[in-house]
């Protein structure tokens, strides 16, 4: 998260991460700590209507996400177990996230609509949906990056305008929000489906899923001729 704004952020981030390693925290601890954080924030103020707090706590564990890089990079212990997990973990925070705005709707003594419980619904399937076109893609050697909506459009967006929708209490800033990312995400997985079947159809003779060749048949071998007897 919070890519576009790496450069700033990681000379803010590494004296935290430098005191870290030196206490002997691995990059891994870090990424499950803030997932549980952002977990906990939007599973537990939001559905109560405390959407301000929330994106308060939220906030302060989401830089996990550019500090367990920075330590993995630092030390040399980057590996595709830490890359797995660090995508893995994404997810689950962002369905705690819209998880927990699906909550606030539900709830009739907070943000009381059944429908924008179900739009909200709809963006947390998108944005899962959004991230897997990726992850497919790429495990079929194609590209399907990009797009209307990215996870760190998403999230930075909702945030945003959850607080300032409880703080002003204008709720409807963050209805609008939501039926953008809902919309945007939706367009985004149509964009990269569309430009995966683009690369496959340029490419025919490789539009096929790999199979194991056959084996030809193995001609038989001729008998070594026995020794004549003199």
């Amino acid at each position: 998260m919070l890519n576009r704004f790496r450069q700033f952020w990681t000379k803010v981030i590494t004296p935290i991460a430098t005191l870290l390693l030196k206490l002997g925290v691995s990059a891994d601890v870090v990424t499950l700590v803030g997932t549980i954080g952002v977990s906990a924030g939007a599973l537990i103020f939001f559905p109560r209507g405390h959407l301000w707090l929330g994106v308060v706590v939220i906030t302060c564990f989401v830089f996990s996400d550019l500090i367990d890089g920075h330590m993995a990079r630092t030390s040399g212990t980057s590996s595709k177990w830490g890359s797995f997990l660090d995508s893995t973990l994404d997810r689950i925070a962002d369905g705690a996230v819209y998880g927990g705005l699906v909550m606030y709707y539900a709830n009739s003594q907070a943000g009381d609509s059944t429908l924008m419980a179900a739009v909200t619904l709809w963006a947390l399937v998108m944005g899962a949906v959004t991230s897997y076109a990726r992850a497919k893609a790429e495990s079929l050697g194609l590209k399907a990056s990009g797009g209307l909506a990215e996870r760190a459009d998403r999230l930075v967006f909702t945030l945003v305008l959850a607080f300032f929708s409880d703080v002003l209490n204008l709720p409807i800033l963050l209805q609008i929000v939501i039926w953008y990312v809902a919309a945007a995400s939706t367009i985004t997985v149509v964009q990269r489906s569309l430009n995966v079947r683009k690369q496959v159809l340029a490419d025919p003779g490789n539009a096929g899923l790999d199979t194991p060749p056959a084996t030809p048949p193995t001609p038989p071998t001729t008998p070594p001729a026995e020794p004549k007897n003199d």
